[in-house]
Parts: C-alpha cells; structure tokens; sequence
C-alpha cells in the first residue's frame, strides 16, 4: 500500500494584489509557513507562464527551484478555466468569455483554439516539471439540456459526447506522449460531473489511458451522490484529489437546486474541512485501501469561513487524515510460517 502525499494547497483562490498573495514566492513562503509541502499551480500568468514553461527546461527549473527555496513541490499544474473553454454552449459565451485573453473575446473559435492549444501546452510544462498528473474542466455542451424538459431530441446528448470527445482526443493523445494523465475535476456545469457522464466521455474516446478523474466529493453531496461508493468504483481512474467539503440541508422549501440562491442560502453549499458533512476519514481510508498515490490537495471554497483561516486549518485537517500505512499485517506475530506440505496436511490432503 502507499502513503498519500501531503498535505498540498491548490492556489487559484488565494491569488490577488496584496502580499504575500502577490507572487508565486510570496505564497510559496506563505503556503510553507502554514504546513504545506505541496502545492496545486494555477496555469495563471500571474504566477506561471505556460507558453515559456511548454518549451523551456530552464524556466521550469527556476520555478521549481522557487518552490524548492520554500520546502515545496509542485503537485499539479491546474488548466481548469482554459479546458472549460475547449467546449462552451453559446448560451455561456458572454459568462466564459473573461476566462481568455481579451484580443480573443466575442470569438468563440479562436477561444475554443486557443484553449485547445493551452491544455496541449500543460501536457509539456508537466513533463518538463516531472509531474505524472494535471487538473482540468471537460467543458460543456449538453449542460443547458440536463433537465429533460422540454423533452430532449433523441440522439442530442450522443451528439454532444461525440463532439466533446472529438475536441479533446487530440489534448489527450498530447498527453499520452508527455506521459501525464488528465485529471477531470468532475463538477456540475461541466458535461463531465458524475461517474454516468464520465464513462460516457470515456467510451467515446475508446477508454483513453490519460482520461482519468480529480476526486473531490464536494461536489458529490451537492448532487446527493455517494462519494464513497463512487471510490468503489472508479478508484483506478482516481489520479488527483481535492479536500473540498460540502453540506445538504434540504428543507420544505427548496432542495439540489437551490432556487437559484446566493451559496449562503442555498441547501447544498460548500464548507471549509471538518465544518461539512463528508465523511474524510472513510475517504483516506478507501484512498489508501486502493492505493492511491496522489497528493491530497486543500481547496478553499467557503461561503462562511475566511480564506486565510480555512488554509491554516485546512494543513493539519489533511495530515491529521493521512494514514501511513502499515508494512506488514497487525496478525503476523501470530503466523505458522507452514510450508505447502504442512498447508495441504491442514486441509487433510495426501501429499
């Protein structure tokens, strides 16, 4: 069995204009003084530069080595927004657009292009940073039509996956050759956001070797879910893995849905660890049963806590989780130690 890796902090939500959230240094210094010996990278240019890092040993040595000054190591490089962008549905064009550069606004093309050309570029940069695993979105073309009404036109969701699998079989062949898996963040907004959907996606793409999933079961309980048996399941494709936690307070007045609230009000909302409901300790412990040998990676989404009290706690919640796992049997002191013929003498065999 394998030791999970931790504990790690995904950055994007702790990136703005005031140190130390300013710098990749500065939060590297900041993340490390709170406990963290890992973090999660957003391919951000206001901390990584992909298209130099997609070609160039030397500058990810040197971010590498920044982190490394800080008792750090990069876990994964994060593509979330830029794979959300490799499938939007027109009624989300305007929503999507801020998530590419502003020459590319109002041209969905070029944006779809450009996305596709980004997360190629991730395959490489990870690579280049001796990584074994990336995060990223799906995107989405058949999300407006999940509820079925009006009814949908037979063969419209088969289309939907087909496309979907067409934009991203390339991406995942780049990886195939850089040696990384993708990690789809399954999420609701994305075609990608439960196991049914992904094994859709995944017989399209003939069961792809690098199209493999990031666990985080916040997002599990918000769809009422069962996170643990999804582990059950899907454990050999599990690569990457978010310490999100998430509560369900269904009342006589609104359910999954949330009747279109703000996250404060709604039934189903996200929670800093161990203020939620997910049982963590039945995770790490199905994580280290399978073998998991990915990092367990905090990522702050709260609608109550304070963003710099989530992550220092967020630090000794996951290493309080991580089970060391054992090197023997706990009953071995008490083994036989019998050979075949005393094994078959047991079972009253002639040998």
């Amino acid at each position: 069995m394998k030791t999970i890796k931790g504990p790690a902090i995904f950055l994007a939500q702790f990136m703005g204009q005031e140190a130390p959230f300013d710098t990749l240094a500065n939060l590297a210094g900041w993340a490390r003084a709170l406990g963290y010996e890992g973090i999660q990278l957003p391919t951000d240019p206001r901390l990584f530069d992909l298209d130099i890092a997609a070609d160039s040993q030397t500058y990810c040595d040197e971010i590498a080595g920044v982190l490394a000054e800080h008792g750090l190591a990069v876990t994964e490089l994060s593509t979330h927004l830029q794979g959300q962008l490799v499938a939007v549905h027109p009624a989300y064009d305007t929503l999507f657009d801020g998530f590419a550069p502003s020459h590319l606004r109002g041209r969905p093309q070029a944006r779809q292009a450009w996305a596709v050309e980004q997360v190629q570029a991730a395959a490489r940069a990870s690579r280049r940073l001796g990584l074994d695993a990336h995060a990223s979105f799906s995107g989405a073309l058949a999300w407006p039509y999940l509820y079925p009404w009006p009814q949908r036109p037979a063969g419209l969701v088969d289309e939907a996956f087909g496309e979907l699998a067409r934009r991203w079989r390339p991406i995942l062949d780049a990886f195939g050759e850089a040696g990384v898996d993708i990690c789809y963040e399954l999420h609701p907004g994305e075609d990608l956001h439960d196991g049914v959907t992904f094994e859709r996606f995944l017989d399209r793409v003939g069961g792809h070797c690098r199209a493999n999933i990031l666990y985080d079961p916040s997002h599990f309980v918000l769809q009422q879910l069962d996170y643990l048996a999804f582990i059950d399941i899907y454990h050999e494709r599990i690569k990457a893995f978010h310490v999100k936690d998430a509560e369900f307070r269904p009342d006589g007045r609104q359910g999954v849905y949330g009747g279109y609230g703000s996250w404060l009000e709604r039934a189903g909302r996200f929670r800093s660890p161990g203020d939620g409901q997910i049982d963590f300790t039945a995770i790490f412990s199905k994580l280290a049963q399978y073998d998991y040998a990915g990092w367990a990676v905090l990522e702050w989404e709260c609608c109550l806590k304070h963003p710099e009290d989530g992550a220092r706690e967020g630090a000794d919640f996951i290493r309080r989780h991580i089970i060391g796992v054992a090197d023997r049997s706990f009953d071995d002191f008490a083994g036989s130690g019998a050979d075949r013929a005393a094994l078959r003498s047991l079972m009253g065999i002639d040998s």
